[in-house]
């Protein structure tokens, strides 16, 4: 039976991957629905390949310009139309790509939908991880992993007792900055901070990478999505990124999902899970080319970004979301040139030390603190 793909964030790093992944498992996937932002020449390009019954776009001048180009595809807008995608196709699974917590309101609309969802959207589990997996249990739901590590851990946990366990090991590359200093890093530039040495992805998750915000993040979502404490989760640094995360269970085994690094593959197994369909368009693993694997700890004073993570994840309840958006709002700034990239971390930092925890928030709740922290950036840096 041919999977029917409903993919939010089409036209981003993910996004064209996953329709690299449909095109090459052909007679497997058919994308019936799709959602871009402002990119409209590469959403041309994608539709005429994939042929969705359904669009969304940022703006409805798009919209209406698109119709008249494709009048057999359904064109919507806005927040709406990226949930009519989302939750209104007939799609089997939701790829959920869409950059920061733009994607959080959808998704869970999906989720109430009872699609399955293909998480490759960070910030949903940061900014509401307690509700989005309530939701997924309640409609009996599957939140499948697109992220590197996180597909890891998925794929070494698969087939084991629950509750044997014991720790949840994270590896991080170290990004773009990985061989300087926390004083090499003033004056750094946008165009370094993207020079990341291993991955290809989208801007923000690359300066994410650069600060290790991102790996906060992970650590994160990865509290919500295997149900593990905070204190049973590590970080380490491995500059070859073959090992993409590891578990250690209660007799001391250590579990490793290792491969070339290729976003491809988790995205597929997403797409695929609980089975596995072969790839061609990715190189073969050969340890004996690549000789040594390399680990150390992470320093938590030359990356600031995972300490304040770990804090906020341990706070709980609003603190996240409001980190999420603090770093969102602090990593656009970057982008424009207004901030230095060492104030990344210090604007968040700062955000959180005036924000009020709420402990238990409903979706409201997080969306306003969303809105908030956000205006809290702005204010500082004016």
């Amino acid at each position: 039976m041919v999977k029917k793909i409903s993919l939010l964030g089409a036209t981003g790093s993910i996004g064209t991957q996953t329709v690299d992944v449909v095109r090459e498992a052909p007679g497997q996937f058919k994308i019936t629905a799709l959602a871009a932002g402002s990119n409209i020449e590469k959403l041309r390009e994608i539709i005429r390949e994939t042929g969705p019954e359904i669009v969304s776009v940022d703006k409805p001048e798009d919209a209406a310009a698109l119709k008249q180009e494709f009048p057999g595809t359904e064109f919507v807008y806005g927040r709406e139309g990226l949930i009519d995608v989302a939750a209104g196709s007939d799609a089997d699974v939701v790829v959920s790509a869409v950059v920061g917590s733009l994607g959080l309101e959808p998704t869970i609309e999906a989720i109430r939908n009872g699609r399955d969802i293909a998480i490759a959207n960070k910030e949903t589990l940061v900014a509401a991880g307690t509700i989005v997996t309530e939701e997924a249990r309640r409609n009996g739901v599957a939140l499948l992993p697109v992220d590197s590590e996180h597909s890891a851990l998925f794929q070494s946990l698969n087939g084991e007792t629950p509750g044997q366990a014991e720790r949840l090991i994270l590896t991080a590359s170290g990004g773009s900055f990985r061989d300087r200093t926390r004083a090499e890093l003033e004056g750094v530039t946008i165009e370094e901070a993207l020079a990341h040495p291993n991955w290809s992805m989208g801007s923000k998750l690359t300066i994410d990478s650069a600060t290790m915000m991102n790996k906060g993040l992970e650590v994160i979502e990865a509290h919500h999505l295997f149900a593990m404490p905070y204190d049973r989760i590590d970080v380490l640094l491995h500059r070859e990124s073959i090992i993409h995360s590891m578990v250690e269970f209660t007799d001391t085994s250590v579990m490793a999902q290792l491969g070339t690094p290729d976003m491809r593959v988790p995205i597929q197994y997403a797409l695929t899970w609980p089975d596995r369909f072969p790839r061609k368009g990715t190189d073969r693993l050969d340890l004996a080319k690549i000789g040594s694997l390399h680990f150390e700890e992470v320093d938590l004073e030359r990356y600031p970004a995972l300490r304040i993570a770990f804090e906020a994840g341990k706070t709980g309840g609003t603190a996240t979301t409001v980190m999420n958006a603090a770093n969102e709002a602090a990593v656009g700034l970057f982008m424009d040139g207004r901030i230095a990239f060492t104030e990344i971390e210090t604007l968040v930092e700062r955000v959180l030390d005036r924000h009020e925890v709420i402990s238990k928030p409903d979706l409201g709740t997080v969306m306003e603190a969303d809105t908030l922290a956000r205006k809290c950036v702005l204010d500082m840096v004016k």
